[in-house]
């Protein structure tokens, strides 16, 4: 097992390791489990259109047994993984469903966890280790979609949806970072950002230990993003999970300050897309 120092995410308070973001990788899983349970598998997901909760669970089954598989055999080059129409048209029938699903990610947290330092495999994002981006990416990715079931079983009457957000502070804060310094900066390396010209500052305030800041400077042909604080003709500032989920347009501008031209945080949200190559 990595240590918590080796694993840190460098420059973020707290530095969330992989023992932690594998315990945050469990828990969402099964709290999505729950929830899709409550929600009923025919019932829409409000933050993907056209999608039901059986599309939530074979989406994200899929993606965890995707994943594993690149820890577990330690591939070194990119796997090729179904399309999205190919999964979603695929995996087991409702009364199998949520089985299937609780399997492929108790397998998830079994390899993660297992992983040794010197486990080798291909990634997509900087990182201390592969095994500290899979846990990392696994983690925040299954926390996006376990926020999707609960906003599917609220829509539903099955459940109410917690206010405060229900997300670690300094789990926000890695997965803001994580958005920012590593999804945004690979579109500006490959040069696929095509936003318009900006300066967006973004500040995440829990309190001690729990404040950060970053910097989306846009222009005609570059893209630069920084951590910490600086000029920015709009500044979003709030708790740190109301932020994660705000840049994953899993909710709206509730209980943040938006300084400046609110248009720029528009213009940004509508143009930034998450891609996995």
């Amino acid at each position: 097992m990595l240590s918590r120092m080796d694993t840190a995410q460098a420059g973020l308070p707290g530095r969330y390791g992989v023992p932690e973001l594998i315990g945050c990788l469990r828990r969402d899983g099964e709290r999505l489990a729950t929830a899709a349970d409550q929600a009923g598998f025919a019932t829409p997901v409000p933050a993907c259109p056209g999608w039901q909760v059986r599309d939530l669970l074979k989406h994200l089954g899929y993606v965890h047994r995707w994943a594993a598989g690149y820890v577990r055999d330690q591939h070194k080059r990119w796997v090729d993984r179904l399309s999205e129409e190919e999964i979603l048209a695929s995996g087991p029938p409702d009364d199998a469903l949520a089985a299937w699903f609780r399997q492929g990610h108790a397998e998830l947290v079994r390899v993660l966890a297992a992983a040794g330092p010197d486990t080798d495999c291909w990634t997509f994002l900087d990182a201390p280790s592969p095994v500290a981006f899979w846990a990392r990416r696994q983690a925040h990715e299954t926390a996006i979609h376990r926020v999707d079931a609960e906003q599917a079983a609220a829509a539903a009457g099955a459940a109410q949806l917690a206010d405060p957000p229900d997300i670690d502070a300094l789990f926000a804060i890695d997965g803001i970072d994580e958005l920012i310094m590593g999804f945004l900066a690979r579109e500006a390396r490959h040069g696929r950002w095509d936003g318009p010209p900006a300066v967006l500052g973004v500040h995440a305030e829990d309190g001690a230990g729990g404040t950060a800041h970053w910097r989306v400077d846009s222009a005609p042909g570059r893209l630069a993003v920084t951590r910490g604080t600086g000029p920015a003709e709009c500044d979003v500032t709030g708790p740190a999970a109301r932020i994660y989920l705000l840049l994953w347009n899993r909710a709206g501008r509730g209980g943040l300050m938006v300084g400046g031209d609110a248009g720029q945080l528009a213009a940004f949200r509508e143009h930034f897309h998450v891609t996995w190559s």
